[in-house]
């Protein structure tokens, strides 16, 4: 039996009070490209607003959906009703400090790039980067959580146009479908093209093949 999709909410936002801002990420499990991260704050509760119904999990939609609510974002952000902001961290920055380490920095930078302050961090998953801002980590959070699904997606569409725009120097990956995670077209094509300057040179995959 397929469980269903768990209906995003704004409680824990509205519980809180004031600036609260979600927090997540994408493509760590990536072989190629950067990893991003997206911050999200909201004025008001859009939940319900009709272009966002319906708002989830990056993960759990198609790109053209998720296409769909980033324009979605972008209207409500351009009418100054949300905040979104990205940060990013490198290839060289992955290899050199880890996935896991590289990750709290793209989020750290995302957060350093809201316009102002936020009161509150909830941060998908089960590690928080660094901040003297209170913090709450939420594991599957961005299936539950508003703004963290927010986040997740304005972080999603974000990489993935990144990794189609990378794609146009480096054609025959697939990166403008696979965004750099391994697929067997991707897998495929480094035995064919080698390794390029966007491939994360610590992962396993990558590592074997330079032996």
């Amino acid at each position: 039996m397929i469980n269903p999709i768990e209906m995003v909410d704004y409680k824990l936002e509205t519980k809180l009070g004031g600036r609260v801002a979600g927090v997540d990420e994408v493509g760590r499990g990536a072989w190629a490209g950067p990893v991003f991260a997206a911050a999200a704050i909201f004025k008001i509760n859009l939940v319900n607003f009709k272009k966002l119904r319906g708002l989830n999990d990056s993960k759990s939609m198609g790109r053209a959906s998720r296409e769909k609510y980033f324009s979605a974002l972008e209207e409500v952000r351009e009418s100054g009703y949300a905040f979104f902001s990205v940060g990013v961290a490198s290839v060289e920055e992955i290899d050199t400090l880890n996935i896991l380490n590289a990750t709290m920095l793209a989020m750290e930078r995302a957060i350093k790039k809201l316009p102002f302050l936020p009161t509150t961090l909830l941060v998908d998953g089960i590690h928080a980067p660094y901040s003297t801002i209170p913090t709450k980590t939420i594991p599957k959070g961005d299936s539950k959580i508003f703004s963290i699904a927010a986040a997740s997606i304005y972080a999603k569409v974000s990489r993935d146009r990144h990794m189609i725009y990378l794609s146009e120097n480096f054609p025959g990956f697939g990166w403008e479908n696979n965004a750099g995670y391994g697929t067997k077209d991707h897998r495929n094509a480094l035995f064919e093209l080698g390794i390029t300057e966007h491939h994360r040179k610590s992962f396993a995959p990558i590592k074997n093949i330079l032996k």
